[in-house]
């Protein structure tokens, strides 16, 4: 158990408010604070929202002190990525063309969470339009467990954040791997749930068809508690399941005993470095020891998604920002100008022939399903790479070779977006370094509360997500 306020779990802090061993208002209070301290090192708000939170914090503990509990997370202090709508908050999206948006209306992520009585912290930084890299005007954050280091893209400063203590949870957005970069290069918890689970209205889009909302966490319990608040029908949304939401947080210890859990050992080594590997095989020993049967599979070949992945999410971007490019193209960076271009020149066959291939690709996988109940897999090719490598990589190498090093990079996450299907990543190791490395456990559509519950066995019979960053 953590003894630092800001190092708790989420439901843990709650716990402790509702009980009056801490206020929300003395909890937000020492957040405040440390955002104060840290902020200028690690960057991680785009904007504080400081007399909201210590309002929404006040009214908490009156509603508590009446007796009136909205839910396990009532009173506690969390943050946004800054591309979910805050009626009257600046929500520029990482950018430049934006700086000054002020919405009319919350995102409905933001409502239900203020209706679960958790108090807003402020808004967190991202990469430019939620794609590839941070607008040239925008001082990107920092890994707090090395400035040399990558943070992962997009929802950078939600990694940030809840690494370091910053807000004991956080939202996030993932259409490529933008939850789950971060959440590995930072020792985080991160769900991305089935596409649809959670409504996407007034959340800044990427690209529709492949952009998931979820929470980033210090825990799966925490993952299991958000989504139980965010999840669920929305009549502004009509691509919002509707099917009801089940008590994430009350199955959460159900366990994995007799689960059957895939593994891909053949296309993990091949594509993954050792400290993935070895992170997916410490998963797959603690799992099965725990009563799960570990089944060796073979994943239906992801090339094809993979590389569709870049010019499909450039085509529904660019839907996503016709009002404002290529008009006021000298505004935007150049990676994501970059990738309206690419959308921009796709024409209507490759298109189809796009979204074919990944009907295909949705149905194997689908298919695989059938033989098991979760996969384990890595989150990327090769663990915690510099900033200078990254560099390297969009700046010095040949289009062909950077190209080719983003397939690599994104082999593991764009066929998880491009099926839908819902993934937490968990810390699960760390490389010689001491920098953080995780895995994945992959489900079935909408069987969020299994990848839950067997993120929750991992993490009771282990401490990987209890290793804090050295600040």
């Amino acid at each position: 158990m953590d003894t630092d306020l800001h190092y708790m779990d989420a439901v843990e802090i709650g716990r402790r408010i509702a009980a009056r061993e801490v206020s929300s208002v003395e909890a937000t209070r020492a957040q405040l604070a440390r955002i104060e301290a840290l902020a200028p090192r690690l960057k991680a708000y785009a904007t504080l929202t400081a007399d909201l939170a210590l309002g929404q914090a006040a009214r908490a503990d009156a509603e508590l002190a009446r007796g009136d509990r909205r839910g396990p997370l009532h009173g506690v202090p969390i943050a946004v990525k800054d591309l979910c709508f805050t009626k009257g908050i600046p929500t520029a999206g990482g950018m430049a063309i934006h700086r000054d948006f002020r919405p009319g209306h919350d995102a409905t992520v933001v409502t239900r969470l203020r209706d679960a009585g958790t108090v807003l912290l402020g808004k967190l930084q991202l990469t430019e339009g939620a794609f590839g890299q941070h607008h040239p005007s925008i001082d990107p954050p920092v890994n707090p467990w090395s400035a040399a280091h990558w943070t992962g893209v997009s929802s950078s400063g939600s990694g940030v954040a809840t690494a370091a203590g910053l807000c004991f949870g956080s939202l996030g957005t993932d259409t490529g791997g933008s939850i789950r970069f971060p959440s590995t290069m930072n020792n985080v918890t991160g769900l991305k749930p089935t596409w649809g689970r959670v409504s996407r209205h007034g959340v800044f889009a990427l690209g529709e068809s492949l952009d998931h909302v979820g929470p980033m966490c210090r825990s799966a319990i925490d993952a299991a508690a958000m989504l139980g608040i965010l999840a669920g029908a929305d009549a502004d949304d009509p691509t919002a399941v509707q099917d009801a939401v089940p008590d994430y947080l009350g199955a959460i210890d159900g366990g994995v005993r007799g689960l059957r859990i895939g593994i891909d050992r053949g296309g993990n080594a091949v594509a993954s470095d050792s400290n993935f590997v070895a992170a997916v095989e410490e998963g797959a020993r603690v799992l099965g020891g725990l009563g799960a049967e570990i089944v060796d599979v073979s994943l239906p070949a992801p090339d094809e998604v993979v590389r569709d992945w870049l010019p499909m999410c450039g085509v529904e971007a660019a839907v996503v920002h016709a009002a404002t490019f290529p008009a006021r193209e000298a505004e935007y960076g150049p990676v994501l100008a970059g990738l309206l271009r690419t959308g921009r020149a796709v024409d209507g066959m490759e298109m189809h022939a796009m979204q074919m291939r990944r009907a295909r690709y949705t149905g194997a996988l689908a298919r695989l399903f059938t033989r098991v109940d979760l996969l384990l897999a890595p989150v990327m090719d090769e663990a915690a790479p510099t900033l200078e490598l990254m560099r390297e990589r969009t700046e010095r190498l040949s289009p062909a070779d950077a190209l080719a090093a983003r397939y690599r990079r994104m082999r593991f996450t764009a066929p998880f977006d491009m099926s839908g299907s819902p993934t937490l990543t968990l810390p699960g190791g760390a490389t010689a370094e001491g920098m953080p490395v995780g895995f994945q456990i992959v489900g079935r559509p909408m069987d969020e509360a299994a990848i839950l519950r067997a993120g929750h066995a991992f993490q009771r019979a282990t401490s990987h997500h209890r290793r804090r960053p050295p600040l």
